[in-house]
């Protein structure tokens, strides 16, 4: 990609070296977040139940302290509160950037600003205005209003603060876990969960949630099957507008954007962890079905192009 140079966007929050621990706190705010998910991981923590006595309390606050988090933190739903985790300002709480972390964070900002830059122009042609999100860079766990998750669900969206969290170690993990390397397979995660803004920017998250609630299993993941394919389209709106109007692409990106939406279906990821395909599972769609829209939004280039919800074949 040829992305040097290009505007960056100031909508990240960096949060890196904040601690928090390996504790899942509930889940909290409206939506559900949207977003990558790996074997052996969840997608966010469920409702805890029950209560602390005293002496656990004390545990919980030692506890706390000792992994260098704040311990009101243990008592936020994550419904739309600040981060507390940690006491320091994050100027405090942050090493300084090793030279490959300073260049991959620039990197996020620069595709961030691209991708803003795109979605302003389609919604300035559709009449609205476009709000942009604010990418949170984390690294270990983080809180969000959605709760709290860690590194293991992957890059995730949460519509009830409009943001979106990212730990560098999935970069890692695609390029060496699922063979999808390169800076353009990695533009196509962050583009991904933008495409979940966008969702949520048009109401289209409100009314999937809505729905989640009446159907079976089977169905909702069905559901979540047409929210993540479209996601997958929007990435691929993007890439058509960062190709003509920006020219950020160069020989053999749009072949790793394909190579990563591929190596992340279910099907191959059930394959991987449990050694056999479960197609009523799927949360975010087969390879096969993955690479299908991301071209689908690549070629065309319109919100128009990605209407999964209305597709027979899904």
């Amino acid at each position: 990609m040829l992305w040097r140079g290009g505007r960056r966007s100031e909508n990240i929050e960096d949060r890196r070296g904040a601690g928090g621990g390996g504790f899942r706190f509930p889940t909290g705010g409206r939506g559900m977040p949207g977003g990558f998910r790996f074997p052996g991981g969840g997608r966010m923590p469920g409702r805890r139940t029950g209560g602390i006595g005293g002496v656990g309390l004390i545990i919980l606050f030692l506890v706390a302290l000792a992994f260098g988090f704040n311990p009101l933190s243990l008592f936020q739903e994550g419904g739309g509160g600040p981060d507390t985790s940690g006491f320091a300002p994050q100027s405090e709480r942050q090493a300084p950037d090793s030279p490959a972390m300073g260049d991959m964070r620039e990197f996020v900002s620069v595709v961030l600003g691209s991708t803003e830059d795109t979605w302003h122009e389609i919604f300035r042609k559709m009449g609205r205005t476009y709000e942009e999100p604010t990418l949170v860079l984390f690294s270990g766990s983080v809180a969000s209003a959605c709760g709290r998750a860690d590194a293991s669900v992957g890059p995730f969206y949460c519509p009830a603060d409009r943001k979106v969290y990212l730990d560098f170690s999935f970069f890692d993990d695609l390029r060496n876990r699922f063979g999808a390397p390169g800076d353009f397979a990695q533009a196509y995660v962050i583009a991904h969960e933008i495409g979940h803004h966008v969702q949520n920017q048009l109401g289209i998250s409100e009314q999937v949630e809505a729905m989640r609630g009446r159907l079976s299993r089977s169905d909702a993941n069905r559901l979540s099957v047409m929210t993540e394919l479209q996601a997958d389209c929007f990435a691929g709106v993007w890439a058509n507008h960062a190709g003509q109007g920006r020219q950020f692409l160069e020989a053999g990106d749009i072949e790793e954007g394909i190579r990563a939406a591929g190596a992340i279906g279910d099907d191959r990821l059930q394959r991987q962890s449990q050694g056999f395909v479960v197609p009523d599972a799927f949360t975010h769609g087969s390879s096969q079905q993955r690479v299908a829209w991301f071209k689908q939004g690549l070629a065309r280039g319109t919100i128009e192009a990605c209407d999964t919800f209305n597709d027979e074949t899904l």
